[in-house]
């Protein structure tokens, strides 16, 4: 197959046939000629108001694709490179129990997936429900206040990732196609196949939660098993080796083989690790609120007012360095969607956005965070945590348990709202005004207010005077990172940390290419479980 890149198509005209006649004219051959395609990525070109355009990346096969590859030099034009994914066990050890994988996040899940599909009979342990009890406990929640400490937004069947947008760009070089692995997991198990070739791909929360149920029952039918309600409570270490864990403070499961798939909120298992000789570091992560605008406002300032009615809703990504060297930035944004309370721990609130696949509710939400480090907080590995629940204390208060909301010109006056301008918050849970100010730290509060001018001559109207701040956006990422050697494992042998609570992802797609890694550790130390 030959690759054609650089294969631009009219918005107007965004349409297969379209797409394959202008592949055909630019190769100079019939359209007949073209005996299969497929699209590898979509993109859109917005640069240029006057000049609005997709621009393709399309795999044809032809008759003599040689002599066209030769005749076609000034384009843009290459054979297509294999882009399969390789597994390859070369282990040698013997496991004496099955592997034990201990959450069901994407790190956990495809790292199960990889095990169970080359017949290691992964057990996945999870402290949530299954994610169609989730989904009951998590709007019982949002309706109610009351929280259940295990099953949540961060907690349970998918992990934090199946209540947000759904995401699945990514920025990680992809040499080895786990990458695509990834992605060719969710489609078999019921994702679009367009997340194969967009460019921002998403599947959208009401999507994701039915793949996540399809690949858990693909694990179990490859020879993998789940256990919900299960939380890991203690670990078995003998001569600085894994030895077993115990569950529930109650019951002991055998292994020589534990990966740490837990995510960035599993504090008492952090907790619980650092009493053990094991290598934990405080990292470096990001703070700060959620900012709503009406998405009709970022489709127009992205592509103008007319070319807005006819594409789908705009994202946007914003960087910014502040005047005292704090880097803010734009992070989970959500196209139509929802700012949702995603809270783990009573008397402590957290928030998160989430958009279903169509993104077609009427605001745009993202979180709008500034960097910290242990300069800011200390060194000690459970110094983030400490920081974090002290800002989400603070925020709890402040909305009386739901979640404080505030304009943001009163924002920058210090004062709290006493209404709503032209736009109404667009949350799951409850809502009350506060006063941000007295959330967060001080330099934060100078950083947002620095950056959001900024923004605003990137973004037309990112500084309007009736957008609504919400707070606080805590959980970007893990605050503790536990390193690992050059076979995956952690100081204690046998323990292999993965994904994001473990410092080694951040986001969907990354964490799930993180658990495919952890696989690739384990056939590399160890056989088949026999």
């Amino acid at each position: 197959m030959l690759r054609i890149r650089q294969v631009k198509v009219p918005i107007d005209k965004d349409n297969r046939d379209y797409l394959i006649t202008t592949v055909a004219s630019s190769l100079r051959i019939k359209r007949s000629d073209i005996l299969e395609y497929s699209i590898v990525k979509r993109s859109l070109d917005a640069r240029k108001k006057n000049n609005v355009h997709y621009v393709y990346e399309v795999d044809v096969s032809l008759i003599n694709e040689n002599k066209i590859l030769k005749q076609n030099k000034s384009l843009d034009i290459i054979v297509t490179p294999n882009e399969e994914y390789l597994f390859e066990i070369t282990g040698t050890d013997v496991l004496t129990e099955r592997p034990i994988i201990v959450g069901s996040g994407p790190a956990g899940l495809f790292c199960a997936y990889i095990l169970a599909e080359n017949n290691y009979r992964p057990i996945i342990i999870e402290r949530g429900a299954p994610v169609d009890e989730r989904v009951k406990v998590i709007e019982e929640f949002w309706r109610t206040g009351k929280l259940d400490v295990n099953t949540n937004v961060q907690f349970g069947e998918g992990g934090a990732g199946t209540f947000s947008d759904g995401k699945l760009n990514t920025l990680v070089k992809d040499r080895l196609n786990r990458g695509k692995k990834v992605f060719d997991i969710f489609v078999e198990n019921g994702a679009p196949d367009a997340i194969k070739y967009l460019s921002h791909p998403h599947i959208g929360t009401d999507i994701l939660r039915t793949v996540i149920k399809n690949i858990r029952q693909k694990i179990i039918s490859m020879g993998g098993e789940f256990r919900y309600y299960t939380c890991l409570t203690d670990l078995i270490v003998k001569d600085n080796e894994i030895k077993g864990i115990e569950v529930n403070n109650n019951e002991i499961i055998n292994c020589n083989s534990l990966v740490l798939a837990i995510g960035h909120s599993a504090r008492d298992t952090f907790e619980m690790l650092n009493k053990f000789n094991l290598n934990l570091q405080a990292k470096p992560f990001a703070i700060g609120v959620r900012i709503e605008h009406p998405q009709e406002v970022i489709n127009e300032a992205q592509y103008g007012k007319e070319l807005s009615k006819l594409l789908p809703p705009a994202n946007y990504k914003l960087t910014y360095t502040t005047s005292k060297n704090r880097g803010v930035y734009s992070f989970c944004m959500c196209p139509g969607g929802f700012v949702v309370n995603a809270s783990s721990e009573v008397g402590r609130l957290a928030i998160n956005g989430m958009s279903n696949y169509k993104r077609d509710e009427k605001n745009a939400n993202s979180a709008l965070v500034v960097t910290i480090s242990p300069n800011d907080f200390g060194n000690d590995p459970l110094a983030g945590i400490r920081y974090q629940r002290k800002l989400e204390e603070a925020a709890y208060k402040q909305g009386k348990g739901n979640i404080p909301v505030q304009l943001y010109k009163d924002f920058k006056d210090n004062k709290v709202s006493s209404k709503f301008g032209s736009i109404m918050p667009n949350m799951k849970g409850k809502y009350t005004f506060g006063n941000l100010n007295e959330v967060l730290p001080s330099y934060i509060i100078e950083a947002l207010n620095e950056a959001i001018l900024v923004f605003d001559k990137k973004i037309a109207g990112y500084a309007f005077d009736d957008a609504v701040l919400s707070a606080i956006e805590s959980r970007t990422s893990s605050p503790i990172r536990i390193p690992r050697d050059d076979f995956g494992e952690s100081s204690i042998k046998g323990l292999f940390p993965c994904g994001e609570g473990s410092g080694y992802a951040g986001g969907i797609t990354t964490a799930a290419m993180d658990g495919i890694k952890v696989a690739e550790f384990i056939s590399k130390k160890y056989k088949t479980f026999q």
